[in-house]
């Protein structure tokens, strides 16, 4: 790998990351402010839980895979790639405005089947939220095809801020202040905490698009004829992958109110959606990662060191997430307050579901293969099999085992998408991952994972103490086998 191009990856990466990680963290701020205001008896988070679920799957149908479609014709056709994101972000803004006008034509219906009869305007509320998200998604794509890192970061970040800023008004301030000052907040209404969550959603999302302003005057280029045939036909099978992905991180709690119906359902959805959270730190290094990755690979796909590359690259990445992965259940005792003790029961599944983040990433690591090939469609079916196995888990064993059953069928759809994309991939277009030394940290992480499960009779300061011994066996098992890079960035640090 070329040492510009490397340092490229990870200071965009570190920008990237910045707006991921920190505008995530900030936005684990409202964790513990809903689950501590919201009672997990009452069903509520569980509601959101599962209206964010719906929106996530919804997204992908509405980007229908453009925003990979966008990086793949911009770089093929550079000398009009604006005309390329033009037909891009109208063909996804005119799909994402019918979705509005048939969801408001249509929503008796539809809040009836979904068990929102009482509550249509959470729906519409959300239905307005994805569309703009679908829509921003390819001006977002645009910031990083044209290496705009900083203000990719900026809008991100000032969206988390406005967020938090706005529910902590709402749930911390506005409750105090319908009590000393009635006559200005006769709006206000105790009962509808969860419907103010979707709509501070919906006023911070519209106002990001403002930033768009400077990029939206390029949309005056209309939608090329010529290039919507050839852009659909790319991203048909990123669709399919799409959706098929999306559910292997939602199925579980779409399905879930409709497997155990009711308020039990709602409660316990809620319960597992509270400790998903604290899982979902692998989503935003996979994040991080793919937003500097996928640009990098495009961009640089014809350079003869490109396979060599992806292969280092990919233990890299492993080597970070089981990091982080044993950063978590070291410190559980620590994460756990993220939450409010009603929702702890849950906590238990929180490993299970973070190797199921890092199989996704490295499934995401492997799928370029057939991306850069143009051979999408691969995708799609090794996603439809992996979405196969976790609903059928799902169905089989939620009624049995609860939402247990939700996070051992995430691990079991994303190993399978994993095996398939690898064996698969190194037949059609193999690259020399270093396969050995990969399933030895991830041997290493798992055998450290149940070392910190006989520690459970331990008060917590003796937890806490025995999960820092683990994690520095880890890092210097690491720093050993990896001894050659180590030492020469040492030897870079001392010489500055």
């Amino acid at each position: 790998m070329a040492p510009k191009s490397l340092k490229k990856l990870f200071s965009d990466t570190l920008i990237y990351g910045l707006s991921s990680i920190v505008g995530r963290f900030l936005n684990y701020l409202l964790v513990p402010l809903y689950t501590y205001k919201i009672a997990a008896a009452s069903g509520g988070y569980g509601i959101i839980t599962n209206i964010y679920a719906y929106t996530a799957l919804l997204l992908v149908l509405l980007t229908f895979g453009m925003e990979t479609t966008f990086f793949y014709f911009a770089n093929r056709e550079r000398d009009r790639w604006r005309q390329v994101f033009s037909t891009s972000a109208l063909m996804v803004g005119i799909v994402a405005a019918l979705f509005v006008a048939l969801c408001f034509a249509f929503i008796n219906p539809l809040s009836t089947t979904l068990g929102y009869a009482d509550h249509k305007e959470y729906l519409l509320m959300m239905a307005c939220v994805v569309a703009l998200d679908a829509f921003q998604a390819i001006f977002f794509g645009r910031l990083r095809f044209e290496g705009h890192a900083w203000k990719f970061a900026l809008l991100k970040l000032s969206f988390i801020v406005a967020n938090i800023a706005l529910n902590l008004f709402i749930f911390l301030l506005a409750p105090v202040l319908a009590e000393s000052h009635p006559e200005l907040m006769s709006w206000y209404r105790a009962d509808w905490q969860v419907g103010y969550v979707f709509a501070i959603n919906l006023i911070c999302t519209a106002s990001v698009t403002l930033g768009f302003l400077p990029e939206i005057r390029d949309l005056r280029h209309g939608i090329s004829r010529d290039l919507i045939g050839p852009m659909l036909r790319y991203s048909w099978p990123l669709l399919l992958l799409g959706i098929a992905g999306i559910l292997n991180q939602v199925a579980d709690k779409i399905c879930y109110r409709f497997i155990v119906p009711g308020p039990e359902g709602d409660v316990q959805l809620g319960i597992y959606g509270a400790c998903v959270k604290i899982a979902m730190l692998m989503a935003i290094i996979t994040q991080a990662f793919r937003y500097a990755y996928e640009p990098f690979v495009f961009g640089g796909s014809r350079d003869k060191n490109s396979k060599e590359s992806q292969g280092v690259v990919m233990k890299y990445f492993v080597i970070f997430t089981l990091a982080a992965f044993l950063a978590v259940v070291c410190y559980m005792d620590l994460f756990k307050f993220l939450i409010s003790p009603q929702y702890w029961d849950g906590l238990r599944a929180v490993p299970i579901v973070m190797m199921a983040e890092i199989f996704m990433g490295v499934y995401f690591n492997l799928s370029f293969w057939y991306k850069l090939n143009g051979e999408t469609y691969w995708g799609a079916i090794m996603s439809t099999i992996g979405c196969v196995v976790l609903l059928a888990i799902n169905f089989i064993f939620v009624p049995t085992y609860g939402y247990m059953a939700c996070a051992w069928g995430g691990l079991a759809g994303y190993g399978v998408c994993m095996a398939l994309s690898y064996f698969i991939g190194q037949r059609r277009n193999p690259i020399p991952y270093p396969v050995a030394t990969i399933a030895g940290y991830f041997a290493l992480a798992v055998i450290l994972y149940f070392a910190t499960t006989l520690m459970s009779d331990l008060t917590m300061g003796w937890r806490i103490a025995g999960g820092t011994i683990l994690l520095i066996i880890y890092a210097g098992v690491v720093a050993y086998a990896e001894r050659d890079l180590v030492s020469k960035v040492l030897r870079r640090l001392l010489h500055r």
